[in-house]
């Protein structure tokens, strides 16, 4: 890997202020803020929009489609006549 050409890969904070969850991870992004993690030690925080403690998929609060009854309708229509 040639020096100096790649971004900073270090521990960052991500942070979902709507469920209030946040986790500790190793990425390439920066942020001028920063926050005290569980170990004591400063780290920069990224605040995100949805995260797997706030998404409608991983939360079960997604809404499944009724096919079987859209199938019934279509063949009540189209049908065999």
């Amino acid at each position: 890997m040639k020096q100096s050409i790649h971004p900073d890969y270090r521990p960052v904070v991500f942070r979902d202020a709507a469920a209030g969850y946040s986790f500790l991870t190793r990425s390439t992004r920066d942020s001028e803020k920063t926050v005290t993690w569980e170990d004591g030690k400063d780290y920069p925080v990224i605040d995100v929009e949805v995260s797997s403690a706030s998404h409608p998929f991983y939360t079960g609060q997604a809404k499944v489609l009724d096919t079987a009854g859209r199938v019934e309708k279509f063949r009540r229509r189209y049908g065999q006549r």
